[in-house]
């Protein structure tokens, strides 16, 4: 801790920042230029989405996180797939990139509350950033890879 506040300040700091970072974060996303997500190809270990569904039955959960994207005009909603064209799947895929990486630019705002907090603070913040985004990040990559395995099976039969 390099600044010493008040307990009930640095509290209150830390239940107002998460969610103004957050926010900001998924607005700031929206706004930027879709062609800027290109996705990255599904990796190896990630078997068209299966690691995700045997290692954290991703099934069975993900659809309870919220799509803050849809909160913001101009932003994709990810709840569902709305059409199996496959100008749509590829925009979809760009915006499961868009979503990964702003959840992984909040995680880069730990290291600010290290400024403010004790050491035990900092161990509640990490593990709140880490509970808050991890299942987002991965639900995102998950989704990413069943989308690019329809494409690809889309591609074997036109």
């Amino acid at each position: 801790m390099l600044v010493e506040f008040p307990m009930w300040l640095i509290a209150t700091t830390n239940i107002i920042a998460w969610p103004v970072i957050q926010l900001t974060l998924a607005w700031t996303f929206t706004r930027m230029p879709t062609h800027w997500f290109s996705a990255p190809r599904s990796r190896a270990f990630e078997n068209n989405g299966k690691f995700y569904e045997q290692s954290f039955s991703i099934k069975s959960w993900k659809d309870q996180l919220p799509d803050a994207a849809s909160w913001f005009s101009g932003g994709f909603a990810k709840a569902h797939l709305k059409t199996r064209d496959q100008d749509h799947i590829k925009r979809f895929i760009q915006e499961t990139w868009r979503g990964e990486l702003c959840h992984w630019s909040a995680l880069a705002f730990i290291p600010l509350f290290f400024l403010f907090n004790p050491w035990w603070g900092d161990l509640i913040i990490v593990a709140y950033a880490i509970l808050a985004n991890l299942p987002c990040i991965l639900v995102q990559r998950y989704n990413r890879a069943r989308l690019l395995q329809m494409l690809k099976r889309a591609a074997l039969h036109s």
